[in-house]
Formats: structure tokens, sequence, C-alpha cells
């Protein structure tokens, strides 16, 4: 009898982190989100309803998606406009654009990032980021130019390049977000060092140009050196979350038992709610979640390491790759490690199209764990007939009839 009903396969274990990343976000939403009243039985909150039903909607598409073969990315002909992956990349550039129409992008805290879609807000970046790891999981792997020229090389940028200036516009954080991860998968795809040596010193230039263009992304660089230089404007948030972790020690003060999330620590929904798991879980709590992220870097690790098909790697690679780098940088700002950015924290930060998507991303992972195909699968070709001239066909013709005379 086969021994796997008596055990957890992979893409099942990748199933229960990604459902108690969830559980905790519902879990810490509601508690941050709740305020002082009178009533002292427990009710659910606007955002903790919100975000229950994301969560279940998000588990669905996880489920939804693991079942469908990934390969069905891949088109059977060569062609780079019959690739899926390359009409998510207009569909993510063509959303990036509408957002920042006025009135059609949503404007908040002074930034427009966000496109009304029926009972919910999508953030185009969010589409672009999981835009770009598909396209370049596809583009690595089947390299539909030569990878090696320079030239070839120049042009696998463009697109990413594009939608990255797109998104930087209005969402500096996201953007070098895709340039990590970028650059990371490009190392895995082993293009040319001399190509990424050539390359990365102009787009790191750029990128301090955005920093320094916009004087409040200036004021948080400068502010992470030292917070309380200003401790009511740029230094404030960092000076709350310090506060939140000071407070929560090592066990932490209770599930909803928090004090900064009373007014005095911003986005502990959102960009902080790192803080607030610190602070009501104490040690323990932050300790949980770093496992379970290493827990999805050690599914897609597993793999990376396997002999299967080349595309299924790199996809593995590029998804685990952007979920725990983003979970990284969310986990530096909230302990004042990096200067701070508007990254939420994945699965467990309010929001719905973020999460969504992101749930969708990792059924794709489910699917490659799920779904195995051979180490050198190739994409299936249609057969063309070979057109054979006229006048090749009576030479040959003539030439067997003289040879049997």
């Amino acid at each position: 009898m086969d021994d796997s009903i008596y055990r957890l396969r992979n893409h099942d274990l990748l199933l229960l982190v990604v459902i108690s990343l969830l559980g905790l976000g519902v879990l810490m939403v509601q508690s941050a989100s709740m305020g002082v009243s009178g009533n002292l039985g427990f009710q659910l909150t606007d955002l903790g309803k919100k975000q229950l039903i994301f969560a279940g909607v998000g588990i669905g598409l996880f489920i939804l998606i693991k079942q469908v073969d990934y390969m069905r990315l891949v088109p059977r002909s060569r062609s780079v406009w019959l690739a899926p992956a390359t009409w998510l990349m207009l569909i993510a550039m063509a959303a990036c654009v509408a957002v920042l129409i006025p009135h059609v992008g949503i404007e908040k805290n002074g930034a427009r990032r966000w496109l009304p879609l029926g009972v919910m807000q999508v953030q185009p970046s969010e589409l672009a980021k999981w835009a770009v790891v598909i396209f370049l999981a596809w583009w690595l792997t089947y390299r539909p130019i030569d990878l090696n020229r320079f030239g070839g090389f120049l042009i696998t940028l463009v697109p990413i390049g594009l939608l990255t200036l797109l998104v930087v516009i209005q969402d500096f954080g996201t953007a070098a977000l895709i340039a990590v991860v970028t650059l990371a998968m490009l190392l895995v795809g082993r293009v040319k060092l001399w190509h990424l040596a050539v390359v990365v010193p102009p787009v790191m230039a750029i990128g301090l140009w955005f920093v320094a263009h916009k004087e409040y992304r200036w004021k948080r660089m400068t502010a992470f050196l030292d917070p309380y230089a200003a401790p009511q404007a740029e230094g404030y948030h960092m000076i709350q979350s310090l506060l939140s972790f000071a407070t929560g020690g090592l066990a932490g003060t209770g599930i909803g038992g928090g004090i900064q999330k009373l007014g005095y620590l911003p986005e502990d929904t959102t960009d902080f709610i790192f803080a607030t798991v610190c602070e009501e879980l104490g040690l323990f709590g932050a300790l949980l979640i770093i496992v379970f992220y290493l827990g999805i870097l050690m599914m897609a690790w597993q793999v990376m390491k396997s002999k299967r098909d080349s595309f299924g790697r790199m996809l593995a690679f590029g998804i685990g790759t952007m979920i725990c780098t983003q979970a990284t940088i969310n986990l530096a700002v909230a302990t004042v490690s990096v200067p701070t950015k508007g990254l939420s924290l994945p699965l467990i930060s309010s929001g719905g199209s973020g999460l969504i998507i992101t749930c969708g991303a990792l059924g794709l992972l489910g699917s490659i764990l799920k779904h195995r195909h051979a180490i050198d699968a190739v994409v299936p070709e249609k057969p063309r007939k070979k057109r054979v001239r006229k006048s090749k066909v009576i030479n040959n013709r003539m030439w067997s009839e003289w040879t049997t005379a």
C-alpha cells in the first residue's frame, strides 16, 4: 500500500503553512483594529471581517491553482507573443499606467496606488511583481533570444525595466523589491556576470535619484540614521515600533493586550503589523512567523534541488525569493534595521488584492510540488510540413531513373 496516505506531502505542508499565516493574519488584524469600548464580549471589527473574507478567497484560489498543471504557462510554440507570461506583463503594464491617470487611480496618503474593482481595490504593483517572476522564469528557461550576447540580455531587461519604472513612480519599495528579485533570478539563470556588472551600477544610480528626487523619501533615509532627531516627524514610526518590541518582551502582553495599537503605532495593521505581533505575542510570536516563512523557502528549495524541469525550478525559486525577500524587508523595517519602506508582511498584513494575488502565486508553487515533469521537459511544437521544391522532386526522379537504367 502506498505510504503517501500516512504522511504529509510537500504541497500539503505548503497548504498548512499558508493557512497558518492567513489565520495568524486574521487574528492580528482583528486585534490591531480593536479599540477601547465598554463591550466586554468579542466582536469582529469591519477590518477583521474583510480580512477573514479575503483569507477565505485566498485559500480557495490557492487550492484551485494548485490543482492546475503549472506547465500551462508554457506555450506550445516558441513565439514570444503566444506566451501567457508576455500577456501577463502587458496587463500589468496597462494596470500600472491606468493607476497614474487622475480620477482613475485612487489616491491615499499622497500616493496613487490603487484601482477600483467592484467591492475591492486592486494594487497594480502587486500584479507587476508576480508578472516579472513568471516572465523571467519562462524567458530564462526557454530563451527565445540568445542571452549570451549583450544585446539579447538588454532585450530581456527592456519589459522589466519599463514595468519597474511605472511602479517606482508611486511605490519605490515594490520597485526595489522587483529589482532585487530580478537580479537574483538572473544570477540563477546563469547570465554572464559582466553583463550584470555593466547594468547594475546605472540601475543603482537611477534608484538613488528616485530617492533623492522625493523629499519625503530622502527624509526617511536620513531619519533612519537617528530616529530621535525627529521624534514627532520622520522618526515617529521607528520609535513607536521599537517601543512595541520593548513592551512585548519574551512572552508578550497577550492577544488584544497591546497598547501601541491604540493610536500610537501608525500602520499597525499593514506595514508595522509585525511590531503588533511582537508586542502581543512576544518573541515566541516573532519566531513563529519566521519559521512559517522559512517553511515556504524550504518548499521552494525542495523543488530547486530535485531532478525536474528547469522551468518549474526557476519559477519555484522566483516565488520563494519574492515572498521571503518581502518578508525580510518588512521585518527589517519593523525592527529599524533598514529605512522605512511601504511593504506589507505577506499573508499577514491587512489587504485584499495583495493577499489574494500572493495566495495565487503560492498556489503555483503548490502546483510545482504536486505536478512533476521530466528533467528536460520541452514544449511540444506542432510539426511543420517540409516544403520541397518542384525542381528538386524532378531532379530526384531523373536521378533514380538514370541509376536504375
